[in-house]
């Protein structure tokens, strides 16, 4: 699928905070109109790789063909890390740090093809210093993008880090996981998809890391969980969340990303069979 004519619509999605991003979005307002960025969050839980990748996938993956989408969460910024563009099948390329934060969504979008960005190529003032890539680097490399530049022709071909988001295990009554992400408002996101839940099950027993069971009611709305009650609900991403309505399940079970969880049902029909 090609790519639409005229500039190229520019995602952003970081770790660094607002003041760096406007940074990053001076740079591109240098070459493009207004309208053409769009930011995606720059509060992710910083150096977390793998839950930006998750998340990355999850918020940009619904875009236009033709995108460029711009990742910066880079604990090994001026390292030995390579900057990358990775073009994929629907005409959307992905610019960030060869760490794995890149690779499910260009995955998702398919065909994807890596290239190692050459900062002789930019044709910009270069780097300033060795820590701030999405200033220097990867918004020039986004900006050219957007005006129609191919990858190939700013940089040679590599073959990047791969990365996979993790994925739940099915067990005799159940599953086992991991929290990929918690929201702002404590809620734990599993990698356990929702359609493993059956239908008929009206409770849950959870445990979190080696913490002790708790036994909660599935929910189908926060509303229909008691206020500070804890429940098991399927999350905006298809994939089960404990929450507490309001209040945080991370901090009623001092859990974190990557923390391992345990979910526990009644036998019965389920919504879809488990693949």
């Amino acid at each position: 699928m090609r790519a639409p004519a005229g500039p190229r619509l520019i995602t952003l999605t970081s770790d660094i905070g607002s003041a760096y991003a406007a940074q990053m979005k001076a740079v591109l307002a240098h070459r493009l109109l207004p309208g053409n960025v769009v930011d995606l969050a720059h509060d992710l839980r910083p150096h977390a790789v793998g839950e930006a990748a998750f998340l990355l996938r999850a918020m940009a993956g619904g875009f236009p063909p033709g995108t460029v989408h711009v990742a910066v969460v880079d604990p090994g910024v001026g390292g030995r890390r390579a900057p990358i563009a990775i073009e994929c099948g629907d005409g959307s390329t992905l610019v960030g740090p060869d760490n794995g934060v890149l690779w499910p969504l260009a995955t998702l979008l398919g065909r994807p093809k890596a290239y190692r960005i050459d900062p002789a190529k930019l044709g910009s003032r270069g780097r300033v210093g060795t820590t701030f890539d999405g200033r220097d680097l990867f918004a020039p490399t986004a900006a050219r993008l957007a005006l129609g530049v191919r990858a190939s022709r700013l940089g040679r071909p590599i073959r990047p880090r791969p990365y996979s988001v993790p994925t739940a295990r099915a067990t005799a009554g159940g599953a086992r996981g991991e929290v990929l992400h918690i929201d702002r408002f404590g809620n734990l996101i599993t990698d356990v998809p929702t359609d493993w839940l059956p239908d008929s099950a009206p409770r849950v027993t959870v445990r979190i890391d080696r913490g002790r069971p708790r036994t909660v009611p599935v929910a189908r709305s926060y509303e229909t969980l008691a206020r500070g009650r804890a429940g098991l609900l399927g999350s905006s991403f298809g994939l089960l969340e404990v929450a507490v309505r309001e209040g945080s399940a991370a901090r009623r079970w001092s859990a974190g990303t990557g923390s391992r969880v345990e979910l526990r049902w009644p036998s019965g029909p389920r919504g879809r069979d488990r693949k």
